[in-house]
């Protein structure tokens, strides 16, 4: 029996967790599935859990007021540390590139666990942008034994940063299987601002975006608004203050923009779904929305996910007030480029990368009935 503990803290790292955990739990008969959560984010994180049926097997309930990168670090740390000391995992799995799934690879290094890494290889090669998340990975990737990587191009990362090739599972991102799942599910709700009209649907919360930039990208959101009054735009507001502070002083007040507290998981999926158009600074996004045909303008200045830029279905935008508006409009208005975003396939993920990934760490544990892993290859 392989002991796997799976360590997550935020909302999107539960998303495309879940259908990881939910896989190992299938297989009990290989596998002993458990699960940590830091609470990085608590309110977020708790609406995924419920949702995907996760009963926590530990949680640490870290979140504070105004935390600092130091006192996440700190505490996963000191947190996780008497856990895996009690649990003794043979594997523990950490996804993506929060402050969690660095300080957790780095507390398994310490007791000498290995330590599985859903989500490795994204790359921007500028350890400041984003921040802190881009050195997150590069750490998560140098500690871990195991390596999930999403895409042909997250691999060519991890073979440059000098990865060993047999550590590495190309898998397709996990993301797309809670996607699939969640979108076809007869239960999705309604939409929570039923109305007439085009909906324009951001998400805009990370730290580099702070301040000015996300003050501009807010300002021409409100210039879409009031110029064209066949759209509306919906944004749900992260809890940071500092994005929180902006929103409502910039997009406050307008009829046909609607100011959502954070909303679960399956509504998030609607908005995608009845959205003309995403406007986000997510990394997850980027690769959901893809999936359900909507053009995606990323509020950044560069990406870790360059597949969808190369397939057509993701333009950056950056931030500047000016060019974020005309994005938005030619999309409004030119559905010959609206076609061309929309109708462009989706480079991440099938539906199977949990299934594979559970896959890959059979095989790596040389478990006898273990299945062939075959990779995710896109467009097959």
């Amino acid at each position: 029996m392989i002991r796997v503990l799976s360590v997550f803290g935020t909302r999107p790292e539960a998303i495309k967790m879940a259908p990881v955990v939910a896989e190992l739990s299938r297989r009990a008969d290989v596998f002993d599935a458990r699960v940590c959560v830091t609470a990085q984010h608590r309110e977020m994180l708790d609406q995924v859990l419920e949702f995907f049926g996760i009963s926590p097997d530990a949680d640490l309930n870290i979140m504070r007021q105004s935390q600092t990168l130091g006192q996440i670090t700190s505490d996963v740390l000191g947190g996780l540390d008497p856990i895996l000391e009690e649990m003794k995992p043979d594997l523990v799995l950490v996804h993506g590139d929060t402050t969690t799934t660095m300080a957790a690879a780095l507390a398994s290094f310490y007791r000498r666990i290995a330590v599985g890494h859903v989500e490795a290889g994204l790359r921007t090669n500028d350890m400041y942008y984003p921040f802190p998340e881009e050195m997150n990975r590069v750490l998560a990737d140098d500690i871990s034994s195991l390596h999930f990587a999403p895409t042909g191009t997250s691999l060519s990362n991890l073979l440059a940063a000098g990865v060993a090739r047999e550590s590495v599972f190309v898998t397709g991102n996990t993301v797309i299987d809670a996607l699939i799942a969640v979108a076809g599910d007869p239960r999705l709700p309604d939409s929570p601002v039923p109305g007439d009209g085009k909906l324009i649907l951001i998400t805009a919360h990370r730290r580099e975006n702070f301040g000015e930039p996300l003050t501009n990208a807010c300002r021409a959101l409100r210039e879409v608004a009031d110029a064209h009054e066949d759209v509306r735009i919906v944004y749900p507001v992260h809890l940071n203050p500092n994005v929180q502070q902006v929103a409502h002083e910039v997009l406050g007040g307008h009829d046909r923009i609607h100011l959502l507290e954070p909303v679960p998981y399956p509504v998030l999926v609607r908005l995608m779904k009845d959205a003309h158009v995403v406007v986000t600074d997510s990394g997850g996004i980027q690769e959901e929305a893809p999936s359900l045909g909507k053009p995606v303008l990323v509020l950044r200045n560069e990406t870790e996910r360059p597949e969808a830029v190369d397939a057509g279905t993701v333009r950056i935008v950056g931030t500047d007030t000016a060019t974020v508006r005309r994005e938005i409009e030619r999309l409004l208005t030119d559905a010959s480029a609206y076609a061309t975003m929309a109708e462009a396939a989706n480079p991440y993920g099938d539906g199977l990368a949990a299934r594979r990934t559970a896959d890959a760490i059979a095989q790596w544990f040389e478990v006898p009935s273990a299945a062939v892993f075959e990779p995710f290859t896109p467009g097959l």
